[in-house]
Parts: structure tokens; C-alpha cells; sequence
């Protein structure tokens, strides 16, 4: 299965609060977000592996081309996006038909609820598995309106539901269309995305995790490591 990183955001309040490194390349626990993504992926039978980043931080790329050299796996794209859709977009040129797993370069998850995320997206017969978490620490959360069979039915910006979107989309080419369609018609943002998906009739099902964060702000770092930390003991 293929899988692939949006990594092409300019972390732009992660500067703004003082952290030097580019977000991609931030350690949690002594190591790199995006390093621990590809090794998550690659423990879980990736075919590939596409990553997109902009070209306003030499850091990333020197780090993901060093990467490439060792790790053929790794499909590298270098362009400046004006949205993660359109990320995503960039991406879906590049990868060929069947599943995949899209994931934000942030995205900080509990590694064996993912593993059993991708094995469950691997036997299923929806259109899309939608990584879900009823834990709530962001300032717009996507909420995710579903029916009791976990059926998505909605992505909603304000309306508080039990579930937000967890930045981890399990799909396939039938997705396709339908970013090309945003793109054409000037959306962006991958919450409006979602939301055409949903309006196209495509299937998706969200997946419960226990708890999923992202890395916004120099806080959430913390956060993060708490996180892992707590696992550990």
C-alpha cells in the first residue's frame, strides 16, 4: 500500500514562538516527526512512500534527499503550495491507482492504534477510513457528524459533534475526481475536500483512535512528549 506526507505548510507559528527547525523536522522524543512517520509506514508494508514539501525550507529537503539515498521507498515532490489541498493534489499526480493512507506531517498518533487502522483500511470495502479522535485540543477543529454505524455524514467547521477529524485519511482513486474537481472549481483547504467527497456519495467510515494530536505551537511539543512519555511508563 502506498503512503504518503503533506509536509509543504510553512509552520508559521512555530517560527513565531521560537522554534528553529523547520516542523517537519522538530524532534518528539528524539525524533524527527517526519523520520517517525516514514518508519511507522514502512513498519506497516509500505509499497512508497510520497512526501510533498515547499521550497522555502532547504533544512527539509536536504534532510528527506539524504533520506532518498538509502530508502528507495521515498518519492520526494518540491513545490510551494497555496493549501494542503492543493498538497494533496501535487500528490495524487504521482501515486497511481489503489489505497493509500494520507497523513499531515504533524500528526502525532499511538503507533499500534495506527498499525491496526491501516490492517482494518486494508479488508475494507468503504471508499474512504477517516481517522477520528474524540479528544479536542485544537483551535478550528473539523468535526466529523456521523450515523451509529460510524458513516460519515458530514464535516462540520462549528457544529460540536463527539469526533473531530484526526489529520489521517485512508482513501483510494476514487478520491481522485474529486480533488480534481475542488482544484478546478478554487477550493482549497482539506476540510472542503472532505466535504465534496461526502457531497459525491463516496462511503467513508470514520476510525476511532484514543487520542490523536498535531503540532501547532511550541506548546504542543510538550504535549507531545507528555504523550509518549505516558505510554512508556
Amino acid at each position: 500500500m502506498k503512503f504518503a506526507i503533506l509536509a509543504a505548510g510553512e509552520g508559521s507559528r512555530l517560527a513565531q514562538e521560537g522554534v528553529e527547525l523547520p516542523k517537519p523536522l522538530v524532534k518528539i522524543v528524539g525524533e524527527a516527526m517526519i523520520d517517525r512517520l516514514i518508519r511507522i509506514f514502512e513498519a506497516c508494508g509500505a509499497e512508497s512512500i510520497h512526501i510533498i514539501t515547499n521550497n522555502l525550507t532547504p533544512l527539509t529537503q536536504q534532510h528527506l534527499r539524504h533520506l532518498q539515498e538509502t530508502n528507495p521507498k521515498i518519492r520526494l515532490i518540491v513545490k510551494t503550495t497555496p493549501s494542503s489541498m492543493h498538497s494533496f493534489y501535487e500528490l495524487r499526480q504521482v501515486m497511481g491507482n489503489g489505497k493509500f493512507c494520507l497523513t499531515t506531517v504533524d500528526t502525532i498518533f499511538r503507533e499500534e492504534e495506527f498499525k491496526q487502522y491501516i490492517e482494518t483500511w486494508k479488508q475494507s470495502d468503504e471508499d474512504g477510513l477517516m481517522a477520528v479522535t474524540d479528544y479536542i485540543d485544537d483551535e478550528k477543529p473539523l468535526y466529523i457528524a456521523t450515523d451509529e454505524e460510524l458513516t460519515i455524514t458530514g464535516f462540520l467547521d462549528t457544529e460540536p459533534q463527539h469526533y473531530i477529524s484526526g489529520g489521517i485519511y485512508a482513501l483510494d482513486e476514487k478520491s481522485f475526481p474529486v480533488i480534481d474537481k475542488c482544484i478546478a472549481e478554487g477550493q482549497s483547504r482539506m476540510r472542503n475536500f472532505q466535504r465534496q467527497l461526502v457531497k459525491e456519495g463516496l462511503k467513508l467510515k470514520a476510525y476511532p483512535f484514543s487520542k490523536i494530536l498535531d503540532v501547532d505551537h511550541a506548546s504542543d511539543i510538550d504535549k507531545a512528549e507528555a504523550f509518549f512519555q505516558h505510554r512508556k511508563t
